[in-house]
């Protein structure tokens, strides 16, 4: 039981995501760096998802890999999003990393926010 329960506190890369963001880390020159998901409170549904490359692990983050890829959340986020897949997309629109949230009841417009039920 308690691995079923943490299984569905997992958070997944698809594989554009890994890819971009090695081509982002050689660009950036970041070798060592992770990318990491948190969320805050804000934007125009009451959270937001921010990213941001990372080379220093804090207590509370869990870690998640695809494709030689490290992503990382902290717990507290991680109750917000746990079970979500973290995608790139490209569209005529544009280029986005966007987060395909199972708990969110709502999203705004451009996907940054969203709130929980």
């Amino acid at each position: 039981m308690a691995e079923i329960l943490e299984k569905e506190r997992n958070v997944s890369l698809s594989a554009s995501a890994a890819k971009r963001v090695k081509e982002l880390k050689a660009q950036e020159n970041l070798p060592h760096a992770f990318l990491r998901l948190a969320v805050s409170g804000g934007g125009c549904s009451g959270f937001q998802y921010g990213f941001s490359f990372d080379e220093n692990l804090q207590p509370d983050d869990r870690s998640f890999e695809r494709d030689g890829v490290t992503l990382v959340v902290d717990e507290t986020s991680l109750d917000l999003v746990k079970g979500a897949e973290v995608d790139f997309v490209q569209d005529m629109m544009g280029a986005s990393f966007q987060v395909k949230n199972p708990n969110a009841a709502s999203s705004c417009g451009c996907g940054n926010s969203f709130s929980v039920g």
